[in-house]
């Protein structure tokens, strides 16, 4: 039988079916793990308004790599230029309010192509 898939190995316990390492030392972890997504060189955003349940408007920007750090640093800053509060979310930025203005002009900046 081809194709065969090992399970589990007496002389490793649970094995990974994607990678063949043993579980607690699975190799998939690191490469697919979150927030971890390299960054382009170019990279574009999209902006949208969203209303949030309790009425607030949220400027998000989407459509960004998947990196922590990448992400962590562009929240800061953004929140520091724009005044106001904001979070980081899984390849995007929401800052509180419509700050979509401010946004077209602070995004080509930081070398960001703005879509929206």
């Amino acid at each position: 039988m081809s194709g065969r898939i090992t399970v589990y190995s007496t002389e490793r316990g649970r094995v990974c079916p994607r990678c063949g390492w043993p579980v607690s030392d699975c190799r998939c972890a690191e490469t697919l793990a979150a927030g971890r997504e390299p960054v382009p060189e170019e990279v574009a955003g999209t902006l949208r308004v969203e209303s949030r349940a309790s009425g607030k408007q949220v400027t998000v920007v989407t459509g960004l790599p998947d990196n922590r750090e990448y992400l962590g640093a562009l929240c800061r800053e953004l929140k520091k230029a724009c005044g106001t509060g904001g979070s980081v979310e899984a390849g995007a930025v929401a800052l509180q309010g419509d700050q979509r203005e401010r946004l077209r002009d602070l995004l080509p900046k930081k070398g960001i192509r703005v879509k929206g």
